[in-house]
């Protein structure tokens, strides 16, 4: 029988001030939390020199306009788990600051909602700064359709 792999124990998301981030992934993160099955830090990171109050601020405007029915208590612990780093994605610097914003974290899901011209530069930093032992990397591959 094969064993299960260990739970994530953080969510890094690139591309976080993206559109892609406020139409789809917003709302899903929303709606994991609402059904209680996000419970872990989510790190956002993107080129943007944002700062915490600009993201919650992106984050309530895009849950708000999903349509669905927003309850504070839920909308609140969604804001508390964010946390978000700002640099470039060639940069070293960038993924030492992620490292840094993970904390005690050593099992993170690494989500990719990037354009796929980056994802080999995103993936070989990630390995760069030994964030990718006993990590996920899923890339959001978006159709030409859509």
């Amino acid at each position: 029988m094969t064993e299960r792999p260990a739970a994530s124990d953080a969510l890094v998301l690139f591309g976080l001030t993206g559109d892609l981030a406020h139409r789809m992934i917003f709302p899903a993160l929303y709606a994991m939390v609402q059904r209680g099955v996000l419970t872990v830090p989510v790190v956002g990171v993107a080129s943007r020199p944002w700062n915490v109050e600009q993201l919650e601020a992106r984050v309530t405007d895009s849950v708000t306009q999903s349509g669905a029915p927003v309850e504070e208590r839920t909308l609140s612990h969604l804001l508390s788990l964010l946390q978000y780093v700002s640099g470039d994605y060639n940069n070293p610097e960038t993924f030492a600051a992620l490292r840094s914003a993970l904390g005690k974290s050593r099992r993170p899901t690494h989500y990719l909602a990037i354009p796929p011209a980056l994802f080999e530069t995103v993936i070989q930093e990630i390995g760069a700064a030994g964030l990718a032992d006993h990590a996920r990397v899923i890339v959001e591959k978006r159709s030409a359709a859509i």
